[in-house]
């Protein structure tokens, strides 16, 4: 017998020898709900991936009537350990999960895959690719639950990140590395102000331009797929990546989906890069973990929320910071929303998150029925910023208009009930209301900041000060295109510096009096 013979022959007994890898598996012991009860896995791991192995009888099903698509491995999340066994949730189809099938243990921590392939694209909660467009090729896997950069490792939020929304650039500002709060009823803009803000990054230059993260937890499909389509019109998208848990999504994945959009963010931010990320909304992601907890048996306490739900958000939103010139100088700003009850900032979940983040954008319906849009409440609106997180062109014109808003709303309301005004109150509710309508804005129509700071000087100089409320907008928006087109060195010049210099100034004095020459006509009011 040659010795390619032998050979052979002792590969064929290798086959059937057996090999020396031990499994560590459980049983499911009872499934419901998405949750499933393991016995056995006595060395599971806190959120470890789970695999289920599926019983022959339904491969052999599945081989005589494949699924659409083809059907992928399913697998669980580890959320209890308990003594007598662990207690997990189903990352997929639940229905295909039952009593007695085998649980073996992975031996590591859910991750996602983030990579620059996935901008542009709709991934789910997973990561996994839901557009059609074919999966990732090169990615690096991400852990979901990730320790927060520390102190040391931080830096402070000095660069601003422009939303385009001059209510909000001027008077409630927000910084690279910030979280800021966008709170308020149902149907008062809240989502709208966020993807203007991802809108407006396009008029950042490439390399400032930060990487956008829209992550929709509970939102309808329908939705998703407008602001996807919104984004892709506006070019928008090519630097957007949508997470998205839609409400027919286990709770599970609504869960998991805000701290999947983070670790991709996390990927960007180690590379040294900006990024803007949205969680639409929270207050679903609290309803979700809710719903998880107590299917999971955890005791239920305030509002039958768990008692770890602000823990929840805080090492979620934690993980937003700028981190120092040793670590890269990346940074994640989070802009996450909450929907609240009536205008009740008081409820659990809105204190919780108010508590954690850098300050709140406050909408309310009120302002919103009057066709005031943002509807922001500039009383109980604010950015723990500040001024920090503004241009120095900016921080000049914008100074005192947050205060004399706020008390503008104070005299609207305590005009209702005076008869007679003296001439101070009646000139400061008239600079008010003019006020109020530059601060005004469209949906989906973000305004660079020089634009911003040209219509806000301008106010200041009481240039709107002879036009009828009612036509403050028109005029404004003319004023605008005017500069655009005879003095678009002076807003070229704002937007470079940053700086509204004297001779910037003296440029805008004129520009106001040549518009006025040309346009006497708008200005009516004598006063």
């Amino acid at each position: 017998m040659d010795g390619s013979t032998v050979e052979k022959i002792i590969k064929e007994i290798e086959q059937f020898a057996p090999a020396n890898v031990s499994a560590h598996v459980g049983r499911v012991t009872a499934v419901g709900d998405g949750v499933v009860a393991i016995d056995g896995l006595s060395k599971a791991l806190m959120s470890e991936v789970v695999l289920f192995e599926e019983h022959k009888g339904k491969k052999l099903l599945d081989a005589m009537h494949p699924p659409a698509g083809g059907r992928s491995e399913l697998y669980g999340l580890i959320l209890n350990l308990e003594e007598d066994g662990v207690r997990a949730t189903i990352l997929g189809d639940t229905a295909r999960v039952s009593e007695g099938m085998t649980v073996k243990s992975t031996g590591r921590i859910l991750s996602v895959p983030a990579g620059d392939e996935m901008l542009g694209r709709v991934v789910n909660a997973l990561g996994e690719p839901i557009d059609g467009k074919g999966p990732f090729t090169e990615t690096t896997m991400m852990p979901v639950e990730r320790q927060a950069a520390g102190v040391i490792d931080r830096k402070g939020v000095s660069v601003p990140l422009q939303t385009g929304i001059k209510a909000i650039d001027a008077m409630i500002p927000i910084g690279r590395g910030q979280r800021e709060l966008i709170i308020g009823d149902r149907g008062t803009g809240k989502t709208t102000v966020a993807i203007d803000a991802i809108i407006n990054q396009l008029s950042e230059t490439p390399e400032k331009r930060p990487i956008c993260i829209y992550v929709a937890i509970g939102q309808k499909e329908s939705k998703t797929a407008r602001i996807t389509e919104l984004l892709r019109e506006r070019g928008a998208l090519e630097y957007t990546i949508i997470v998205d848990a839609p409400a027919s999504a286990p709770a599970a994945l609504q869960f998991l989906a805000p701290y999947a959009g983070v670790a991709i963010g996390e990927y960007f931010m180690d590379k040294g890069k900006d990024v803007l990320i949205i969680y639409d909304d929270l207050s679903k992601q609290a309803t979700a973990y809710r719903q998880l907890s107590l299917l999971l048996r955890r005791p239920p306490g305030r509002e039958a929320y768990p008692g770890d739900i602000f823990y929840l958000h805080s090492r979620l939103l934690e993980r937003a910071c700028r981190l120092n010139e040793e670590k890269g100088g990346g940074s994640i700003t989070a802009l996450p929303i909450i929907e609240t009850q009536e205008g009740d900032v008081s409820g659990y979940i809105p204190t919780n998150v108010i508590s954690i983040t850098d300050g709140q954008m406050f909408l309310i319906s009120d302002l919103f029925n009057k066709g005031i849009r943002p509807a922001i409440d500039v009383g109980i609106s604010v950015s723990r910023v500040g001024s920090a997180a503004q241009t120095k062109a900016m921080k000049s014109v914008a100074g005192g208009i947050k205060l004399e808003l706020a008390q503008f709303r104070e005299l609207e309301a305590f005009m209702q009930f005076a008869s007679d005004l003296d001439k101070e109150t009646a000139d400061r509710i008239e600079t008010g209301r003019r006020m109020v309508e530059v601060l005004k804005q469209k949906n989906g129509e973000p305004i660079p900041v020089e634009k911003q700071v040209a219509a806000i000087y301008a106010a200041n100089q009481t240039f709107f000060r002879e036009v009828p409320v009612s036509k403050v907008t028109d005029i404004e928006r003319q004023f605008v295109e005017f500069l655009d087109r005879q003095y678009k060195k002076v807003l070229d010049s704002i937007k470079t510096s940053g700086q509204l210099s004297d001779d910037s100034k003296k440029a805008l004095d004129k520009a106001m009096k040549e518009f006025k020459a040309a346009h006497g006509e708008l200005f009516s009011i004598k006063v």
